[in-house]
């Protein structure tokens, strides 16, 4: 049975808690309905212009890594899509750099998919660390904070670790696992923040007590800009460049590497699982659960009636992984229930409730698009 008494699409399975959603006649959602609209502006259904595409990419990654050690960066969390990113990256003959970013939050079997991979592919890790006290009290923050969207800490603190590395060794291109099969349809607005705004980030932990910034590698407007103009660096959706089937992918993945998924997309990280899983939910009411369903209902990889099945159940194998990620959590950050409860009954706070670049984000991004620049999506 679908969870609560709300309206939903009678196509996907987004549903009136996204507040701009709105139906046809026929209670046809305009969620999926613009899905559709941008698949076919980034997905190439014929497969011998995919095809031709993808083999002028690899030529210009290449030709870009001409005399250097690597010629991409490649982010690997250990999810599904990332990992496959990097499979097929060298089965095209590409030498990618892989990168990590470490926030403390690694799931053991996230850091085991990630070392059989980077051993079984011959390919170079370069794993960035963030010291626990300063994750742990920018966390705080956030959660002092009240605002919706924690993990873009951790969306920003990639994107920082990439861009960097890729300005490091002079590389144009870094091949994303973002993708249009398994993520395409929009998150609603007001479940998720920016993922660059610097200033918010800096902000929330000057205003509550938090860290000064060491080992954080935070990424802003201007060094967002610096990267794409001056660099040169192209955030690319790799896996649009082929007909991607997560289910498949999958399956190579633990044929041929001994991978172990997750029950949900972005689970490598403990953190995230128990916050999309439980406490965003419970404190604001969204579950991300729901566009990312509905994605693959709309490219034919789940049936609708799974999907609202998987709705219906808690967002974690069991009721007992559930508890054992509280458990962890309480324990981690040195928490009480009391604490805890405290924090999810508390309401919401806007994010530009305090200092904030998006703004001027959205004035350079309209720049961008004048000039004809194509800028890259960063998880969300």
């Amino acid at each position: 049975m679908y969870p609560g008494n709300h309206r939903i699409c009678t196509r996907c399975v987004m549903d009136d808690t996204a507040a701009d959603i709105s139906f046809d006649e026929d209670g046809v959602c305009n969620y999926c309905t613009e899905f559709l609209e941008r698949l076919d502006q980034y997905v190439i259904p014929d497969p011998v212009e995919r095809q031709r595409k993808l083999d002028d990419l690899v030529a210009k990654v290449k030709e870009n890594g001409r005399g250097k050690p690597y010629d991409c960066i490649i982010g690997v969390s250990g999810g599904v899509d990332s990992s496959y990113t990097l499979i097929k990256a060298k089965q095209l003959g590409l030498r990618p750099l892989a990168v990590h970013m470490d926030s403390g939050w690694n799931a053991e079997v996230a850091a085991n998919n990630i070392a059989n991979l980077v051993r079984g592919l011959d390919v170079e890790l370069y794993t960035h660390v963030i010291e626990w006290p300063e994750i742990r009290g920018l966390m705080e923050s956030m959660f002092a904070a009240d605002v919706r969207d924690v993990e873009v800490l951790y969306d920003n603190a990639l994107a920082g670790v990439v861009y960097s590395q890729a300005a490091k060794y002079k590389l144009h291109y870094i091949l994303a696992g973002s993708n249009m099969a398994t993520e395409g349809m929009r998150m609603p607005g007001e479940w998720t923040w920016h993922k660059l705004d610097g200033r918010n980030i800096t902000g929330i932990s000057k205003k509550f007590g938090g860290p000064k910034i060491k080992t954080f590698p935070l990424i802003g407007t201007l060094k967002y800009a610096k990267h794409i103009l001056l660099d040169k660096a192209h955030w690319i959706a790799f896996l649009d460049y082929i007909d991607y089937r997560k289910d498949d992918a999958i399956a190579e993945l633990q044929r041929d590497y001994g991978y172990k998924p997750y029950a949900y997309k972005h689970y490598e990280s403990v953190f995230t699982r128990f916050w999309q899983g439980y406490m965003l939910p419970r404190k604001f009411g969204y579950d991300k659960r729901k566009p990312h369903l509905s994605t693959l209902v709309m490219t034919g990889q789940m049936t609708r009636d799974e999907a609202i099945q998987k709705m219906g159940e808690i967002a974690y194998p069991s009721q007992r992984d559930l508890d054992a990620d509280k458990a962890y959590f309480l324990k981690k950050m040195g928490w009480s229930e009391e604490k805890f409860e405290a924090y999810l009954s508390r309401p919401e706070v806007r994010h530009d409730a305090y200092p904030s670049e998006w703004a001027f984000f959205e004035r350079l991004l309209g720049l961008y698009r004048k000039l004809g620049l194509k800028i890259g999506r960063v998880r969300g």
